[in-house]
């Protein structure tokens, strides 16, 4: 087995968009540079998703120098959005918490208001070492994350991939596997490991920067949609739910919290330290 590298880097600067894969990030104690800065929100100003619109798996954001997002979907005219200017703020919902943001303006909101034909708005988060604790449980005092689910960086392994890729040709709904990595959005994928050993880890390390391995991630309806096509199927869930569950939850993957900042790149060293 060769010895356990990173493979894939991933960022989604606005939060259910379909990202980048660079070669190379910076860590920043809330996350990657650039990641899931910008979210879109209700007319209740809640948090928007992939969970209720499917098609969002279309629409891309490319991060530019500076903040800002170009803006692609399909019957769209690209968008570009500069980062709004700091001032006025607003209370959106995502999740449990409540966190101020900057809203992006009327421009970026009725572009996306048109492509998913609902009214939502597009906002910023303007400053991330301020606006959103992780959860005291399974971080320490002062830890911030993004508009990420919850903690600053998920964590794949294709050995776990492959495993589960294998109990789902053996199911009920084979003919939808295998299943490509982007089905769980994550920000770091690693080589070289035994299938679900990442259920073990505390302490990680990728090429100079150290993580807490904070809580597994449980799984929801995203993941059984395509991200090429926006269709929905039953897997992963139904073989998640059948072969993987902690606490009673389908799960895949790892949340992680930086220990101190760095780039990591792809090919870099991965090393387990408790």
């Amino acid at each position: 087995m060769p010895e356990p590298a990173l493979r894939d880097i991933r960022l989604y600067p606005v939060k259910s968009l379909a990202g980048a894969g660079p070669a190379e990030a910076v860590v920043e104690p809330w996350g990657l540079a650039g990641d899931r800065r910008w979210m879109l929100v209700d007319a209740e100003r809640r948090l928007v998703t992939q969970r209720p619109h499917p098609k969002l798996a279309l629409a891309a954001a490319e991060g530019l120098p500076g903040g800002g997002v170009r803006l692609t979907a399909p019957g769209m005219e690209p968008l570009t959005v500069e980062v709004p200017e700091p001032g006025r703020t607003v209370t959106v919902g995502i999740w449990r918490d409540e966190v101020e943001a900057v809203p992006a303006g009327s421009t970026a909101s009725a572009w996306f208001s048109r492509y998913l034909e609902t009214p939502v708005e597009l906002v910023h988060l303007d400053a991330p070492a301020e606006r959103r604790p992780i959860d005291p449980r399974y971080s320490r005092p002062g830890d911030t994350v993004s508009f990420a689910d919850g903690y600053p960086l998920l964590l794949t392994t294709t050995a776990s991939l492959d495993a589960l890729n294998s109990l789902i040709a053996q199911g009920d709904h084979a003919d939808e596997g295998p299943l490509p990595m982007n089905r769980f959005r994550p920000n770091a994928v690693v080589d070289g490991t035994t299938p679900w050993a990442e259920d073990t880890w505390r302490t990680v390390r990728i090429g100079a920067v150290v993580f807490d391995v904070a809580k597994p991630s449980s799984r929801c309806v995203v993941t059984t949609t395509d991200q090429r096509t926006a269709e929905r199927g039953k897997e992963p869930l139904r073989t998640l739910a059948r072969h993987h569950r902690i606490s009673e939850r389908p799960v895949f993957g790892q949340n992680l919290i930086p220990r101190n900042t760095g780039t990591i790149r792809v090919g870099d060293p991965f090393a387990i330290l408790g």
